[in-house]
């Protein structure tokens, strides 16, 4: 099962579309400043192209992996890659692919399901990430959460995105 990759491209730029809302600050941006041990005169010295490109390359990363994620039927192509079965169109294995897809391809595929997996991801693979670094940095709870929360709902929104269309 191949992803729409155009999809991809424009779930990546969620994360910067969040995040110039996210880290403003008006919103928790002030508390991420506070928090991170820099000034805003030293965070507005670091190179913003090289920033944002790196930002959306992570976002490609980030929806290649949440495809696999939030589209179910991924499973079964993953089960019988590699088997030359599933290139010959009159085999049984093509047939069954086949007749599982024309009746359950379209199984959780909606907006509202890809949301609720990005949520799961981001608590269960974001929050330890986010969580850890935080320790070993001597960063506050605030801190954990004012990322955790801009990753909640960066990922759902992506998820939704990659699984309703995508």
């Amino acid at each position: 099962m191949m992803p729409n990759f155009i999809i991809l491209a424009l779930a990546a730029l969620v994360p910067l579309a969040i995040g110039f809302a996210w880290y403003n600050p008006k919103v928790f941006g002030h508390v991420w400043i506070k928090n991170s041990g820099k000034t805003e005169d030293e965070l507005k010295a670091g190179n913003m192209l090289v920033i944002l490109g790196l930002t959306y390359v992570s976002g490609l990363f980030l929806a290649m992996a949440l495809f696999s994620m939030v589209i179910h039927q991924g499973g079964l192509f993953s089960m019988v890659q590699g088997n030359p079965d599933l290139n010959d169109p009159a085999s049984k294995l093509s047939e069954t692919i086949k007749w599982m897809m024309d009746n359950y391809g379209h199984n959780f595929r909606t907006f509202k399901h890809g949301v609720l997996h990005g949520i799961i991801g981001a608590v269960f693979v974001g929050l330890p990430l986010i969580g850890v670094t935080a320790l070993f940095e001597r960063r506050g709870a605030s801190y954990i959460f004012v990322h955790l929360g801009y990753w909640v709902l960066t990922m759902a929104l992506m998820g939704g995105i990659i699984c309703q269309f995508a």
